[in-house]
């Protein structure tokens, strides 16, 4: 980030360097002042977070609620999910390994958790890669109140227009956001919000975390978090306990959660040996959340106004 300073340079010039180096000043102020505490403030609050996430990540999951200062319960049984999310501080819904189960389940505990004025996500997983998934989550986004919607931009797209070009819970390249699509997707993710009253993440190479007036773009991350299974899953279980210890900056804590998981893959990728491949990786991503600390993270997040 660009420090504010003065230089040598005729007087025209020299107002609008100085307007500039100002409005950049103010900007990296406004970055440090929005993640001043959000990981302290988990670890002082331990939220406990109730997962109803697919089978394929859920020891990761829960592993890196754990990691960041939080705590997880998974149940997905109708008979008992809303009496686990009234113990609990908020809700992660994943649709990743949907089935008639779990579908009532998550309407259970979605309406009992809005009921109790908890922070609730939805992850659509594989949203417009099949009927059942976008169904889904349109029942979900009809019956329940959602504090966060995080997807990759495929996803995101399935859900707010109906048209997504999902590689079954991956995806699409033509979908992926670059430097020129920023802007688009950025309207895309304010538009959405508006309409649902939830922070959106979009995640992928570039991230865009949005309320319906302002966006973010988080440009952490390495590419190897798309080698390993389930960042992505773990991404949405870990932003509940963001969400639920800083529910008083909502998109702040979304962000920071963002921005940590993408510097934690950095960290990750840098400590990774000759001999080492996606599974030490995915280790030591969990590592770097559990040693991070809110310095650390001001110091490496990649966060810009959009």
């Amino acid at each position: 980030m660009q420090k504010f300073h003065l230089g040598i340079f005729g007087s025209e010039n020299l107002t609008k360097d100085v307007h500039n180096d100002i409005m950049i000043e103010n900007l990296y102020h406004e970055v440090l002042t929005m993640l001043e505490n959000i990981i302290s403030n988990i670890r002082s609050s331990s939220p406990i977070v109730h997962c109803i996430t697919n089978y394929v990540t859920v020891n990761d999951c829960a592993n890196i609620l754990l990691a960041c200062g939080g705590s997880p319960i998974m149940a997905d049984d109708p008979a008992e999910a809303a009496d686990i999310t009234s113990v609990c501080s908020a809700l992660d819904i994943n649709i990743g390994t949907l089935n008639q189960n779990t579908i009532p389940a998550m309407l259970a505990a979605g309406k009992r958790a809005n009921e109790l004025s908890h922070p609730v996500l939805l992850d659509p997983v594989g949203a417009g890669a099949s009927p059942l998934r976008t169904n889904t989550a349109a029942e979900l986004l009809k019956n329940v109140r959602f504090s966060v919607i995080r997807g990759n931009i495929s996803e995101i797209k399935a859900i707010a227009t109906g048209i997504g070009g999902a590689k079954g819970v991956d995806a699409d390249e033509a979908d992926a956001v670059t430097e020129d699509t920023l802007s688009s997707a950025a309207e895309l993710a304010k538009s959405f919000s508006k309409a649902t009253n939830a922070v959106i993440a979009i995640t992928g190479a570039v991230d865009i975390i949005a309320d319906d007036k302002t966006a973010y773009a988080v440009k952490n991350g390495c590419p190897t978090m798309s080698r390993i299974t389930g960042s992505g899953c773990m991404l949405s279980a870990m932003t509940c306990a963001f969400a639920a210890a800083n529910m008083d900056r909502l998109t702040e804590a979304v962000t920071a959660a963002v921005a940590a998981m993408g510097l934690a893959g950095e960290m990750a990728a840098a400590r990774m040996g000759e001999l080492d491949g996606n599974s030490s990786f995915r280790n030591y991503l969990i590592d770097a959340i559990f040693n991070m600390d809110d310095k650390t993270l001001k110091e490496g997040a990649k966060i810009e106004k959009i």
